[in-house]
């Protein structure tokens, strides 16, 4: 059981963290989705943070739907794989990884990532007083001034926000992982690198 559950508000998302907590993050890049699938996302998150805020409180249930429209509108549009998909280049993609993979046992420990072609997730608990959004920061930052340079642009890479969603159960975090090992596979990308652990 997870204690001292706190909830922080994004630019539109709300965040749950708690200490010593394990996450799923999803980040991705800049043109991914189309500004359609964004706005009405948005605008249902807001009327249900709204009625949530009425009630006193956003129950889990209320929780758990605002992870289900996630997963219905956001991540079905990403894995139809719109935008640049710069993540889709070995040297891109390698970078990531690397980055990801930097500071595992020291500001954090990954539990499973999985690059996708125009998205990123990650399963990880941040350890002592290393913060979820300095993690992400530290990740973004570093790996668009890199891709950048490598693709001879400038400019935005990532979408500013990110999802996350705190885990509460060792049985939900077993079932994401599954989840984010067999993304790819899901999204009908065959023979992906860019997983890890690799589903058995």
């Amino acid at each position: 059981m997870l204690h001292h559950v706190q909830i922080r508000q994004g630019a539109y998302l709300p965040h749950w963290t708690a200490d010593g907590g394990t996450y799923h993050v999803v980040f991705r890049l800049v043109d991914s989705l189309p500004i359609a699938v964004l706005e009405k996302h948005r605008s249902e998150v807001k009327m249900l943070l709204a009625a949530a805020a009425e009630a006193g409180g956003l129950p889990e249930q209320q929780a758990n739907r605002l992870r289900s429209l996630f997963g219905q509108q956001i991540e079905s549009a990403l894995d139809q794989g719109l935008g640049a998909c710069w993540l889709k280049r070995p040297d891109i993609a390698r970078l990531t990884a690397a980055a990801l993979q930097h500071f595992d046992g020291n500001r954090y420990h990954l539990r499973a990532w999985c690059i996708m072609p125009n998205h990123v997730h990650v399963i990880l608990r941040p350890i002592g007083n290393c913060s979820l959004p300095t993690i992400l920061k530290s990740w973004k930052g570093y790996i668009a001034h890199k891709a950048n340079q490598v693709l001879g642009r400038t400019g935005e890479f990532w979408q500013p926000e990110y999802y996350d969603h705190l885990i509460r159960s060792e049985r939900e975090l077993v079932d994401t992982v599954a989840y984010v090992q067999n993304n790819p596979i899901a999204a009908g990308l065959r023979n992906w690198s860019w997983v890890w652990p690799s589903p058995a």
